[in-house]
């Protein structure tokens, strides 16, 4: 629903049972923190018109792309007659034009979002306990505590700002005060200092609406739910550009049509660099996310299919789930990776602790009957990895300046591949054009990113009466052409040093990403100083390509799965189970 028209309301019209209520605590504290990255993140899954991308700690600004990852401090500019979709397991986050949106903060259990201006339009889908979803604004906190529908619109030039629940309930708070939404109710809030809050009636649906709506039935009727957990972003995309079909040896396998001949995985894309992960891979096929950060590839028969991780895990994003070797041994001056096959371990070649490296692996591989693999950091090199024949390289230069692939891949021997080493991550720096995103954006907003100002604790309720809330902030207006700070009740992580001073940070080891504490030291103005992490396998020291130690046998494969019954139809957001839209 959108409210276009502000109808201020008498008593009549003011939402039915309480008003305002004290504002719900910040969301629990997370165990001590290891600096492992985010179990999630999220995926520019619609892009029409020009939308543009900045990543965190810096101020250029590129063409947003399709399947591109997204995490906390990056911002998208969506122009005047545009539109974009972001994903982030089972949400979903629908921007209209002339929107200015920042993901805040993002991990396992908190999206934070950030509403300079424009319109937004967010789905949940499902909330587990400790999920907590704030959407800040420059007029006050916005608290989504259900599943369910929700849009702000909050155009630029003081107009006033609309907040509509469709479904769900949320909660907003500023200066101390905090009001409760609830399904098919509106608030209007003007006013920077004071902010003034009053109820207003729903408007009904417009073509934004109408666009979200059928985004989220298309989520809602994706036969491939039953087969793929709905945290996955991308699930349904494969439905419209494969098949399914149940393997003897694995269960359930999608297998991609239309794909072009030798098509491999991992072959047709880019390299672009996305701290704290650093090397990520971004696949060029509309469908190309879900199959490219979560599961597991394998070949059967002459076709490849993807196998997913189980349906009723959280499952945990992976930048690219391959293996690096020694691309020296193939060809002067290339790197080169295979993908990861079934009950194969995944080891990340960026900071993590132990606990993170059996999530990652335990969420993306359907049958694990054997874990002692995974936190056994010597038995990469003793795995007879079944997908080395599916090699690609490409030269140095092709690799680190985020350029693709496909067409630039270098032809491979397979009794060299079947030599060549295992190596703990891509032996390059990453050149600036890997960092940004995509070309250069032609669209930008015309004001800097804004600032945040924590508001106060909520207070006792106000009485409701037929007058609008003043609320008084203690900050001044900011001067005209200045974007007003965002009011919010979580303090956002700190922006990440410029690329610049990264990647000089990182040339002593070129392509393994900085610690947490190096860019703790960054941001202080420090030295990067030293890195701690060990590394597996370590830097070799052979000529690459040198003969390695006789391997062991091939982890165990895993047993033969059942397919997964279809699950009720749960993603109408707010509405009963096996309710379609």
């Amino acid at each position: 629903m959108r409210c276009s028209r502000v109808m201020i309301g008498a008593l009549a019209l003011l939402l039915a049972g309480p008003l305002l209520a004290q504002a719900p605590p910040p969301p629990a504290s997370a165990p001590a923190d290891s600096g492992d990255p985010p179990g999630r993140a999220a995926r520019i899954s619609y892009a029409l018109g020009n939308v543009s991308f900045q990543p965190s700690g810096d101020t250029g600004w590129s063409m947003a792309a399709v399947n591109y990852p997204v995490t906390s401090g990056d911002r998208l500019y969506v122009d005047r007659g545009a539109r974009a979709e972001l994903e982030v397991g089972s949400l979903a986050v629908r921007i209209g034009e002339a929107t200015d949106l920042t993901m805040t903060d993002l991990t396992e259990q908190l999206v934070q979002v950030g509403l300079a201006q424009g319109s937004v339009r967010v789905s949940i889908y499902r909330m587990e306990p400790g999920d907590s979803v704030e959407l800040d604004t420059p007029r006050g906190a916005l608290f989504l505590l259900q599943p369910g529908t929700y849009r702000v619109d909050a155009p630029a030039g003081g107009d006033a700002m609309i907040v509509t629940v469709e479904h769900g309930n949320l909660q907003w708070t500023a200066g101390g005060v905090a009001q409760t939404v609830a399904e098919g109710q509106a608030i209007q809030v003007t006013g920077i200092n004071p902010i003034q809050v009053a109820s207003l009636r729903p408007a009904g649906a417009d073509d934004f609406d109408r666009w979200c709506d059928d985004r989220d039935h298309r989520a809602s009727a994706s036969p491939s739910a039953q087969y793929v957990s709905r945290d996955i972003p991308g699930y349904d995309d494969l439905d419209d550009y494969g098949q399914w079909a149940v393997a003897p040896q694995y269960g359930p396998v999608w297998y991609p049509t239309a794909v072009p001949a030798g098509w491999v995985p991992y072959r047709f894309g880019h390299w672009v660099w996305i701290e704290p992960w650093g090397w990520t891979w971004v696949e060029h096929e509309r469908w190309g996310y879900a199959p490219f950060h979560y599961g597991r590839w394998v070949l059967v028969g002459a076709r490849w299919g993807w196998l997913p991780g189980p349906v009723a895990v959280r499952p945990y994003y992976a930048p690219a789930l391959v293996v690096f070797v020694g691309g020296g041994s193939i060809a002067v001056g290339t790197q080169a990776w295979f993908p990861l096959g079934p009950g194969e371990p995944y080891y990340p070649w960026y900071h993590h602790d132990e606990a993170y490296r059996r999530r990652i692996n335990v969420t993306n591989i359907r049958t694990v009957t054997n874990v002692t693999y995974i936190n056994d950091v010597t038995y990469i090199n003793r795995i007879n990895y079944r997908n080395r024949a599916a090699t690609t390289a490409v030269a140095n230069t092709i690799f680190q300046g985020g350029q693709p692939i496909g067409r630039h891949a270098v032809p491979v021997d397979r009794q060299i591949v079947e030599r060549t080493t295992i190596l703990p991550h891509p032996m390059v720096l990453p050149a600036p054009s890997a960092a940004v995103g995509g070309a250069p954006a032609t669209v930008r907003p015309q004001r800097p990113r804004p600032g945040f100002v924590t508001a106060r604790p909520a207070q006792a309720p106000t009485p409701v009466g037929p007058k609008p809330i003043i609320v008084p902030r203690n900050q001044p207006a900011p001067p005209a052409g200045v974007a007003p700070p965002l009011i919010t009740r979580r303090q956002p992580p700190p922006q990440d040093p410029s690329f610049q001073q990264r990647q000089k940070a990182m040339q002593p080891d070129a392509g393994r990403p900085l610690e947490p504490q190096q860019i703790q030291n960054l941001r202080a103005g420090k030295p990067a100083g030293p890195r701690k992490d060990p590394e597996y396998p370590p830097h070799p020291t052979a000529r690459p390509g040198a003969q390695e130690a006789p391997r062991a046998r091939p982890a165990p494969a895993p047993k033969p799965a059942q397919p997964q019954p279809a699950k009720p139809d749960r993603r109408r957001p707010g509405g009963n189970p096996g309710a379609n839209r």
